[in-house]
């Protein structure tokens, strides 16, 4: 029924699906893994299923006409299709897709390059530079923070600090910032460091991984 339905539906012909490598997931008796046994005795089907679809930004400005469509911004790869037959509180067994998304920067380069300086520990207050490109939209509001590698949003930093509250030089060229000692994880670890601008209200510069 989905297929004939992509091939009618222009909408849905734009959906991809990984391929079906497990047993119809509908329709089970409650608490087993046997097909209905009721009355109805309905066919097995792959009811449940996972579609996806990227929508880039250069597909939505071509449409509107802005400027030819051009590679995608975003690219999915899926990594494990399955259903889960264990489960068996519904009529329906559930199924769950994996999938590896890379994102192609907007820019290419980082407006703000930033890095730690010397051997990072608990043991003592430690120094964090960076530079920034011409005109770059400082706010007294921007931060740097101390990140693990696996964080996964703007708020699961581990501690931060004011790029003008706490700066300790500054030149032509670059400044320094610091942040305490008591701040910084005893347990040690990979971390990254990462600049939030206020004003474009997002990470602008993220420094190479390093170790504390």
């Amino acid at each position: 029924q989905l297929n004939m339905a992509k091939k009618k539906e222009a909408f849905l012909k734009e959906f991809k699906e990984g391929p079906l490598q497990f047993k119809p997931t509908y329709k089970f008796d409650l608490y087993s893994e046997v097909y209905d046994t009721s009355e109805k005795k309905r066919k097995p089907a792959w009811t449940d299923r996972i579609l996806w679809k990227v929508k880039n930004l250069s597909e939505v400005a071509s449409k509107e006409g802005e400027f030819p469509e051009e590679e995608n911004l975003i690219s999915v790869t899926l990594n494990n299709y399955a259903s889960h037959m264990s489960y068996g509180i519904s009529d329906h067994k559930p199924v769950t897709g994996t999938f590896k998304l890379e994102m192609k920067p907007l820019v290419s380069d980082p407006l703000v390059m930033l890095s730690p300086e010397g051997e990072w520990s608990a043991a003592h207050d430690v120094h964090i530079r960076y530079s920034t490109v011409p005109e770059f939209p400082s706010s007294a509001w921007d931060w740097i923070g101390l990140f693990q590698v696996t964080f996964r949003h703007v708020n699961d930093y581990v501690t931060y600090a004011w790029v003008e509250d706490d700066e300790i030089s500054s030149n032509k060229e670059s400044k320094q910032v610091y942040m305490s000692a008591s701040e910084i994880p005893k347990m040690g670890g990979e971390f990254l460091l990462c600049y939030y601008s206020n004003n474009l209200q997002s990470i602008v510069g993220i420094s190479q991984p390093f170790q504390v």
